[in-house]
């Protein structure tokens, strides 16, 4: 069959779904993109067989059927039990010979370190963070919502601007341009409009997310209450990274800090900077940066590290996805 494919990388998100076949030497045989992978929507097997898809296809391109390891960094695999349950469904497809699951956070942190240290905040659609170091230890949070004691993410800070948004307007809170500033992102002149609007599904409820970026405009305006919220995230991004660093015993020595997902890596300058800032006063050891690297260059180098890669194989990798 040729070159020897030892890995099978996905990244598997809420809205796409990755994946390459690599060989030990870091040679990328194929690649394949397919869609979203959200097993508690549709159950485990249809979010499989969603990937399947773009595996067959990316097995075809490479001229192979197995690999050595399969490596995954998935969506919603937020819990110890979901990644074993998720493990088995794929060790059933017998697409490798050994499979190890993880959540996709764990991808974007090692698409953005040369060795698999440091931590990792994903600031996306929700908000997760993990860390890990080279003997195998990780950090991680449950990362399920606010009954995990979660804030943020694009879809909660909506929430947040749409419920200060209301208050303000009927007279229960303070007053913010938010109030006007929603609204008229879809062509309504009021809140009690959206409301109705979102209510009745005149506005699907998924184009929540819209308001995201209404918000971190309404604050780069001034508006203080809309800044409150944006400094809230910061918070929680720092607190969640500050922690992980502790309990890896990484916050008394220089390590990476990376910051993905669409909020974080918008580079909002507010939440930029003061996530910078307090980290600088929690964890004056750590080292920020935005990782730009596509988060299936994480589940690839996982892999490799799982195999046993070739002399230079990372660097190969990493020059093929910077391509």
């Amino acid at each position: 069959m040729g070159l020897s494919a030892s890995v099978l990388a996905v990244d598997a998100g809420n809205s796409k779904t990755d994946v390459a076949v690599v060989t030990a030497g870091g040679e990328v045989l194929a690649t394949a993109r397919g869609g979203a992978f959200r097993p508690p929507a549709v159950g485990v097997d249809r979010a499989v067989d969603a990937l399947a898809d773009a595996v067959t296809r990316a097995f075809d391109a490479a001229g192979v059927t197995s690999v050595e390891h399969v490596s995954a960094c998935l969506a919603n695999a937020d819990l110890p039990v979901e990644e074993a349950q998720l493990a088995a469904a794929l060790r059933a497809r017998a697409w490798g010979a050994d499979v190890e699951v993880r959540n996709d956070t764990f991808a974007v942190l090692r698409a953005g370190v040369a060795e698999p240290l440091g931590v990792a905040v994903v600031c996306g659609a929700g908000v997760n963070c993990v860390g890990m170091r080279p003997d195998g230890r990780t950090a991680r949070f449950p990362a399920i919502g606010r009954i995990s004691g979660d804030w943020g993410g694009g879809w909660g800070l909506a929430e947040e601007a749409l419920w200060h948004a209301a208050r303000a307007e009927d007279g229960r809170g303070e007053p913010t341009e938010l109030a006007k500033a929603l609204p008229a992102h879809f062509g309504l002149d009021s809140m009690y409009a959206l409301i109705e609007a979102l209510h009745l599904r005149h506005v699907e409820p998924a184009r929540r997310h819209e308001l995201t970026p209404v918000l971190f405009a309404t604050a780069s305006g001034g508006d203080p209450l809309a800044r409150s919220i944006v400094d809230r995230q910061a918070d929680e991004v720092v607190a969640m990274a500050t922690v992980a660093l502790t309990r890896l015993d990484l916050l008394d020595e220089p390590a990476p800090v990376l910051l993905g997902g669409s909020v974080l890596a918008a580079r909002h300058p507010r939440l930029d900077d003061r996530i910078r800032e307090l980290l600088a006063a929690r964890a004056p050891k750590a080292v920020p940066r935005v990782v730009t690297a596509p988060p299936v260059l994480g589940a690839v180098l996982l892999g490799l590290d799982r195999v046993g890669a070739a002399p230079g194989a990372r660097e190969r990798v990493r020059e093929h996805f910077a391509a």
